[in-house]
């Protein structure tokens, strides 16, 4: 009976990772069991496609919240996937990632899985006003300090995952998967009821490499690896009463010396960031982007700045203004400042600028150079690039001028190979058309044709 929970468990996520390819990636699963019995029918756990909106999650909540003096344990991550547990399943790399998770599902008095339920829902989780709420971001046994005379409501933040290596990845999972354990057994040991509940805020967004560890760019046919635009709000910047600077992406990564510096939670999730030096005009924008990160021992730099100094200018020959990126600008520890000219940035006032990636690679959209020595110890990778620094209304970008122009390389060896092939066929037609008959016919029953021979 647990084998079969577990196998129910792996193909409700199978499921739902293929029918990810008919939806956007804006849902995350849950995952809950509870010590009550007979809370949930298991059938209802299989929603192959379907994703549950925020009414239907209430709905499967309802016997949670029902009960009497109780406690609810939330586990956040900062995001989750159905790929994570096919990826991560039992046999990978002969470790058990997710095994306090599985006993849980399997073991526990009432337990549902659901695939897929949309992330807006996950929000509204912790919206009941009557209980005793309770924020633990580090977990220890001693946080565990509860009335149980009233109902809890615990939300535990676990770890957040880093996608870009796969080893912290998968050991940030089982870190994850132990405190869960250890929170599950702790209640036991006391004697409480509880359910609890694994879910992430938001969704996971795996970027794909191809066979030659490339980012893939521009326009591809018959692909089956995309990179999902992760729905959260971009960075705005104000000039004090109006947003005078907006900026998104999914990811930026920027590598100095080998060591890679993940800035996207920083940046656009925890919104740690410090935008404050940031200058806005009509005529010169500058996005400042301050970084503090001596909180990770890993990483050599204390404090990190990031520039992007825009220029809007008049252009005759288009009879209109054009907004240019002209720099990025690196300062690691206030000290060395990393210089780059950016390539191929560039969009009509009234616009945003927008790129699939990019970065100091020449395989990318748009192209960071370095331009001092500084700047060659650096490497930088931002993914679905979105950008607009002059003429922002109603703090939501403008229509977007894309990197990618309508006539790539590829279109361009096509058009021209169509022309040489339909030279081709021009000139056959042509040289058939000329082709005549004799207008003269040997008689075989009159007198030879005779054919005047002179020197």
């Amino acid at each position: 009976m647990a084998r079969d929970h577990c196998l129910l468990l792996l193909l409700c996520c199978t499921l739902a990772s293929f029918f990810q390819g008919i939806s956007a990636v804006d849902h995350v699963p849950v995952l809950m069991w509870s010590t009550f019995s007979s809370l949930w029918n298991m059938k209802s756990a299989t929603f192959e496609g379907h994703i549950v909106k925020n009414q239907e999650l209430h709905s499967f909540l309802k016997p949670i919240f029902k009960q009497g003096s109780q406690n609810v344990i939330f586990f956040f991550q900062n995001e989750l996937s159905v790929e994570d547990f096919t990826r991560y399943g039992p046999d990978y790399d002969g470790k058990e990632i997710f095994c306090n998770i599985q006993q849980l599902l399997e073991f526990s008095n009432s337990s549902l899985v659901l695939p897929a339920v949309d992330w807006r829902a996950i929000k509204h989780l912790q919206e009941n006003q009557n209980w005793t709420k309770v924020q633990i971001d580090h977990f220890e046994e001693f946080d565990l300090n509860i009335d149980p005379s009233n109902p809890n409501l615990i939300s535990i933040n676990l770890r957040p995952v880093n996608r870009t290596i796969d080893l912290k990845l998968a050991q940030t999972l089982v870190d994850n998967d132990k405190v869960i354990g250890m929170v599950s057994r702790t209640l036991r040991k006391k004697g409480l009821h509880f359910s609890g509940i694994y879910t992430a805020m938001r969704p996971s967004v795996v970027i794909r490499k191809s066979n030659d560890g490339m980012f893939q760019t521009g326009r591809r046919l018959m692909t089956t690896d995309s990179i999902s635009p992760v729905p959260y709000a971009p960075l705005n910047v104000t000039n004090g009463t109006n947003t005078c600077i907006l900026f998104h992406a999914t990811s930026l990564l920027l590598t100095a010396n080998g060591t890679l510096i993940n800035l996207t939670n920083e940046t656009f999730i925890s919104n740690s960031v410090d935008s404050s030096g940031s200058v806005c005009s009509t005529t010169n924008t500058t996005l400042s982007l301050k970084y503090a990160l001596q909180q990770n021992p890993s990483i050599r730099v204390n404090t990190l700045e990031i520039r992007f100094l825009m220029r809007n200018k008049f252009y005759a020959g288009s009879a209109r203004n054009w907004f240019r990126l002209d720099f990025v600008e690196i300062v690691q520890d206030e000290q060395n400042v990393a210089m780059f000219n950016v390539s191929g940035v560039s969009a009509p006032q009234e616009y945003s600028f927008h790129c699939q990636l990019v970065g100091t690679s020449r395989l990318y959209g748009a192209t960071f150079i370095p331009a001092n020595k500084a700047a060659e110890a650096w490497t930088i990778a931002i993914s679905e690039f979105q950008i607009q620094g002059f003429n922002v209304e109603n703090n939501l970008f403008a229509y977007a001028s894309d990197c990618t122009s309508f006539f790539t390389r590829a279109i361009w060896m096509a058009l021209v190979t169509s022309l040489v092939l339909l030279y081709i066929l021009t000139y056959g037609i042509h040289m058939i058309m000329q082709l005549t008959t004799n207008d003269r016919f040997d008689d075989p029953k009159g007198q030879a044709l005779t054919v005047p021979q002179t020197d």
